[in-house]
């Protein structure tokens, strides 16, 4: 557990580019609404970068979060790593411990949180889901599926050679796994299969793929902004449910607040203060 008994504790998110981070919100609002007198900053440094920041950190220092690029190097970085994130490939978040560094994947967090609350997501066990693209999300995203009770997973990929460190997510979480060459893929019948579809890729690459995914019943599009995609509009119009990015970001923050500071996460606070931030876009509910 976080030492909670100092007024003095520091976290930060690490990435670069990072200006734009809104993990600030998150974090500051949470540490706020526990009554915490503790700092969240911004630091921009690439994964080369990364090790050296880390170990230069006093002990004031409680927990960061890791944004791109350096996700990889966090883990490897790391003192211990748990199971999701050593199956991710990647962490997202390091706490402070007695012998060092804990390395953790609270993506995995964001996508279950979201599906359930804003997609309204109950899996039957055993189902299948679909994920477009094979990026950190997409590994992430299969990691999350097994923890709904999946046992399958469909990757549709622009090329299948590089879809590799997702397949290996998979089967280190116990999916059976399918990966899909994108010009060769029946959309419409991808779509029907699958319980749950994730959507990492751009927007602009599923344009003509838009009638045969609306069939999709329940669609987690990373995307956020500009909000609604196409896709989201697509299947929203035919009664699917809907996730973002968005909702992702606010549930993965809430393992990361609950593991720097010992204490559970102020989730209303977070989103009230998410929601203020980012325009009220998105009504991002709780579950």
């Amino acid at each position: 557990m976080a030492p909670t008994d100092s007024p003095a504790r520091k976290a930060a998110v690490l990435g670069k580019p990072v200006e734009h981070s809104l993990s600030p919100v998150l974090h500051g609002a949470a540490f706020r609404a526990l009554g915490l007198d503790w700092t969240y900053e911004r630091i921009e440094t690439d994964a080369d970068g990364l090790p050296g920041l880390v170990d230069g950190l006093g002990p004031e220092w409680i927990g960061l979060s890791v944004t791109m690029p350096g996700k990889r190097a966090a883990l490897e970085f790391a003192t211990g790593v748990t199971p999701r994130a050593k199956a991710v490939g990647a962490a997202n978040t390091l706490v402070r411990k007695e012998n060092g560094w804990l390395a953790d994947c609270t993506d995995v967090d964001g996508v279950t949180g979201a599906l359930r609350a804003a997609g309204g997501y109950r899996p039957l066990t055993g189902e299948t889901g679909v994920v477009l693209g094979a990026g950190g999300t997409a590994a992430a995203a299969v990691v999350a599926f097994a923890e709904l009770g999946l046992g399958r997973v469909r990757l549709v990929v622009r090329n299948p050679a590089r879809a590799g460190e997702t397949v290996t997510a998979a089967r280190l979480a116990g999916l059976a796994v399918e990966v899909l060459p994108w010009s060769e893929t029946d959309f419409a019948e991808l779509a029907g299969s699958a319980s749950v579809l994730v959507s990492t890729v751009p927007s602009e690459a599923l344009h003509p793929h838009l009638d045969a995914l609306t069939g999709a019943r329940c669609l987690l599009d990373v995307i956020y902004h500009p909000w609604p995609t196409p896709l989201a509009e697509a299947v929203a119009a035919r009664g699917g449910r809907l996730a973002t990015g968005l909702d992702m970001l606010l549930h993965q923050a809430f393992g990361q607040v609950e593991q720097f500071t010992g204490r559970p996460a102020p989730r209303a606070a977070m989103r009230d203060a998410l929601r203020a931030a980012t325009g009220n876009i998105l009504s991002l509910p709780l579950g």
